[in-house]
């Protein structure tokens, strides 16, 4: 693996081909001798370990097979050949004709020489077989922790784990190796991992343990699938073409390679913090659930091929319409209705891109509308969406403008521009001469003088050094009554009447730049829900926080205004005592807080304790604050140090 881990996959049947055929001659032995005795059944029961144990799961899953269990075994070949045979003739059951050989049973037509039912092969193992029941803290294979169960189905469970050697997330399947497809699934993640392409999250290990198959792939945490991009509404032309183009790319390369998703639907297309989109479940979503049939013949490339590209024209056309193009409400959409069949996107929604539902559509349909080309393979639609006219991005829309707040108690607002003022009927016009210099003008002018005259006689007042400079200020002390005590005393004023605003936060996330990755990401929400009850909390550490380079210096969580807000105060409940840091970024770090190292964030103020206020004596205008935990208090039933933040409020 590129990472490092080894996968074990028992998938092929290969290594116990010779073993099979001893074992379906000894089973067609049994029934010709089963009226005669049962020493030969002794004896293939007596062999059953030792064939058993060459083969792919058998030893580790079941035990020896009885005489009866080997006759039971062949009654059910038996009738699987008869219905096999009856589908395909659509005559009536089979029956022994005169000049059939004595040694094959009543019903069971003669073996061709090479075999069609295989006694051993994965149709006599269950179709539905629960997986083994697993809790959140159990471990898998003495190294990968459960921590939460994603999605639960009848037959197999998704987890998000924790790589205790790796220290890292990961994402876990897990099915009963006794499961009909536990080696499809085996063999689908083999395949995966071989793929290597980096657009496509990567199968880590897949193992067969016991009665238990898991496969374990890359987890990404700050990724949202395409599912959740559309909870708010259709995507704008430009995300939507790059969706569609990316994620053709990669599902076209992987055909190159003989590889084939069958599964691709909104919650399998990721995009990351970079946007760039990345396709998750590659074959082993497909096998997971049994695609295609067991029961059916193994699709074709072109069904294949044929089946990824209408997936593709589906995320497309949901993309663009907000509906999903199926008469079922699925992934949170709202399904077309049964009478619209073949209708483009343009047509289900005003304003949509007309070359992009053309694309859509004859990706989707069978028959597009307007007699357009059906397109059926992912290296064929690769090959329209490069032909398309440039998409422009759209030009970022600009803030609106927000006075920044006054601390001049005194300072008038700005007026706008003069404009003219007709007067009603009955009130005479004021007589035509020149224009008068406007009031507001005037005081502004008479305010400024004030002002610089008030801080003349403020520093002159500090620096009195002989009696002349007194002399000289009385000739001036009308404007030094008035001005300075007006002006001192404002600040005063602003710090009596300044009542704190709240601003809510939009959203928080996990700073870990000296740690392998995020620290309690899926609790960062809990630290500004409004209940103190609830926390997030990053994992224990068996030693506190200590400088570079010998120890960890903290860990801390970025807080998400959405928009750059001017912050006057910062309150933060702790679980324990804890000491913290209020940080704000730089301009630099601004641009990727989560990738930015401490050093390029300045310390607003430092608090210890279980509670914290930062009261800033400077109002600072910032999009991201960062809490930095430098201390975390230690737990004494075991000596860990744990800790975390149950609520933040901010205020401007």
């Amino acid at each position: 693996m590129a990472d490092g881990t080894k996968a074990v996959v028992d998938t092929s049947a290969a290594d116990g081909t010779t073993d099979e055929a001893a074992l379906a001659a000894a089973i067609d032995e049994l029934a010709v001798d089963t009226a005669a005795g049962t020493d030969d059944a002794d004896d293939t029961a007596d062999r059953s370990p030792e064939t058993a144990s060459s083969g792919e799961e058998t030893s580790e899953i079941t035990a020896p097979l009885s005489a009866d269990e080997i006759a039971a075994e062949l009654a059910a070949g038996a009738a699987r050949a008869a219905a096999a045979d009856r589908r395909r003739t659509g005559q009536g059951a089979a029956k022994p004709s005169a000049g059939a050989p004595s040694g094959h049973p009543a019903g069971r037509p003669p073996q061709d020489p090479q075999p069609t039912v295989d006694p051993r092969a994965t149709g006599t193992l269950p179709r539905t077989l629960p997986a083994p029941l697993r809790h959140s803290g159990d471990k898998i294979g003495n190294r990968y922790r459960l921590e939460e169960c994603i999605s639960q189905t009848e037959t197999f469970s998704s987890w998000r784990a924790v790589d205790e050697k790796l220290r890292r997330a990961v994402g876990v399947h897990l099915m009963a190796s006794g499961h009909q497809r536990a080696r499809a699934v085996l063999a689908a993640a083999k395949s995966a991992a071989l793929l290597g392409d980096p657009r496509f999250v990567q199968v880590l290990d897949a193992v067969q343990e016991g009665e238990l198959v898991y496969v374990v792939r890359e987890w990404l945490p700050h990724a949202s699938d395409l599912a959740k991009l559309l909870a708010d509404g259709p995507m704008e032309p430009h995300e939507a073409y790059q969706m569609v183009r990316q994620v053709t790319d990669a599902v076209a390369a992987a055909h190159q390679r003989g590889q084939a998703h069958l599964r691709l639907t909104p919650r399998c297309v990721l995009r990351t913090d970079s946007g760039q989109y990345r396709i998750n479940g590659i074959a082993v979503d497909a096998a997971l659930r049994g695609l295609p049939a067991e029961d059916t013949a193994e699709d074709t490339a072109e069904d294949t091929e044929r089946t990824d590209t209408r997936a593709i024209g589906a995320l497309l056309y949901a993309a663009l319409t907000h509906r999903w193009p199926f008469p079922e409400d699925r992934y949170d959409l709202q399904g077309l209705p049964k009478n619209l069949r073949e209708v483009p996107p343009d047509q289900v929604r005003a304003g949509v891109h007309k070359g992009l539902s053309e694309l859509a559509a004859r990706a989707f349909f069978d028959h597009p509308p307007h007699h357009a080309e059906p397109i059926t393979t992912p290296e064929q639609l690769a090959r329209a969406i490069a032909l398309m006219p440039r998409i422009r991005q759209p030009e970022p829309e600009l803030p609106a403008f927000t006075a920044p707040p006054r601390h001049n108690t005194h300072a008038l607002p700005t007026a706008p521009n003069p404009t003219r003022v007709v007067a009603a009927p009955g009130i005479a016009q004021p007589p035509a001469g020149p224009r008068p210099v406007p009031a507001r003008r005037t005081r502004r002018r008479l305010r400024r003088v004030l002002k610089v005259t008030a801080w003349t006689v403020a520093l002159g007042a500090i620096g009195v050094a002989s009696w002349q400079l007194v002399d000289s200020l009385r000739n001036n002390q009308p404007a030094v009554a008035t001005s300075p005590s007006a002006t001192v005393t404002s600040p005063t004023t602003h710090a009596t009447t300044h009542t704190p605003v709240p601003i809510p936060v939009k959203d928080a996330q996990s700073y870990n730049p000296q740690g392998d990755g995020p620290e309690g990401a899926y609790s960062t929400a809990k630290a500004f829900d409004g209940d103190p009850n609830t926390a997030w909390v990053p994992q224990w550490y068996n030693d506190p926080f200590g400088p570079k380079p010998l120890l960890k210096e903290g860990t801390g969580l970025l807080i998400d205004l959405g928009t750059p807000q001017t912050v006057s105060s910062v309150n933060v409940q702790f679980l324990g005592s804890t000491t913290a840091e209020l940080r704000v970024p730089n301009a630099q770090a601004a641009a990727a807080p989560l990738k930015a190292q401490p050093g390029d964030y300045t310390v607003l103020g430092k608090h210890s304790g279980p509670t914290a206020d930062y009261t800033l004596e400077s109002p600072v205008t910032t999009r991201y604050l960062l809490i930095w935990i430098t201390s975390l208090p230690k737990d004494p039933s075991d000596g860990r140090y744990r800790g975390g933040i149950a609520e933040v409020k901010v205020s401007g």
